[in-house]
């Protein structure tokens, strides 16, 4: 399973990069404008994704910020988010690749912030999830990004595997 999760956690840095090039080329009411996702904006939403990384890999490492609300604003200042995406996105990077498989296979205790409650869950499941959230709500800045320029940059998988050589692509 690591070869998969370390494959995500590339496609997850990929992906951010992709995304943030597109977002910096909003005018800033754009960027800020409510335009009714889970976070309203795109600004409301990569903070979430911050945030919820920080959550995470805090439960995953004991280390790190805590936020205690998911709606929490990081960062206002978009560069400022953008240098704490990458470094968040380097310290995810380097946490996948220190991972053997018996620690993938390993269950993690977690506290749950919505109902709390402990819960015990294998980590390579978690890891899965944590990659997915990512897919999720950057699909909602994707969006966002449709509906502001009539444009947005591909994040298709296959294309970052393509380009990172993971798969071969073979022309007919």
């Amino acid at each position: 399973m690591k070869p998969t999760i370390e494959m995500l956690a590339g496609y997850n840095v990929w992906a951010n990069g992709r995304v943030y090039d597109a977002v910096e080329a909003l005018p800033d009411e754009d960027y800020r404008a409510d335009l009714g996702a889970f976070f309203g904006s795109i600004h409301g939403t990569l903070n979430h994704l911050l945030t919820a990384d920080y959550i995470w890999m805090r439960r995953f490492t004991g280390e790190g910020p805590n936020p205690d609300r998911l709606d929490a604003i990081q960062h206002e200042a978009f560069g400022d988010l953008r240098a704490a995406r990458n470094a968040a996105d380097q310290r995810i990077a380097d946490y996948v690749a220190g991972l053997g498989e018996n620690d993938i296979a390993g269950d993690l205790v977690y506290r749950t912030m919505s109902n709390p409650a402990e819960v015990r869950q294998p980590l390579g499941g978690l890891l899965v999830n944590f990659f997915n959230h990512h897919t999720h709500h950057r699909g909602q800045v994707h969006a966002m990004l449709t509906r502001l320029t009539g444009d947005a940059p591909s994040l298709d998988m296959i294309l970052f595997q393509r380009e990172a050589g993971i798969s071969e692509f073979r022309p007919l």
